[in-house]
């Protein structure tokens, strides 16, 4: 709706500037005075200088269309980046939770093994059987 709505303001427009053009020309139009812009000296009719005024308008549209283009693009951008940073932070922050689950497992097992250990010591009246303890898998192969 709004890009109708554009075209349709572009369109009206045009024809405007394409009307007085048309209708202001001739001696009856000419410029009473001399006008220059940055040392440029324009002469003939005041259709001549709004012809002038039209190019300078649909170049500054152009260029802020441009420019919201890019203000547009670098703002989709940025929220890409957020979005990839909180997700990359929620990664760690699982990551971090598993890790510290593994550390307390593995801190449970060490002391289920010294728990053990000890009983058996005390079973044996204080005398640890270093052959009857667990070995490591790497160290059996």
């Amino acid at each position: 709706m709004i890009v109708v709505l554009g075209l349709v303001l572009l369109v009206a427009a045009l024809v405007v500037g394409v009307a007085g053009v048309l209708t202001n020309h001739g001696g009856a139009h000419a410029l009473p005075h001399a006008f220059s812009v940055m040392g440029y000296h324009v002469t003939g009719s005041s259709g001549t200088v709004f012809l002038y005024g039209l190019v300078v308008g649909a170049v500054a549209v152009l260029g802020l269309s441009l420019l919201l283009t890019s203000v547009h693009h670098s703002a989709r951008l940025a929220r890409a980046t957020r979005r990839e940073l909180a997700e990359s932070r929620n990664e760690t922050d699982v990551a971090r939770q598993d890790r510290d689950d593994l550390i307390g497992r593995r801190n449970s097992a060490r002391l289920e093994t010294a728990s053990v250990v000890r009983d058996d010591a005390s079973a044996n009246g204080g005398h640890i059987d270093l052959a009857d303890r667990p070995t490591n898998k790497s160290e059996s192969v």
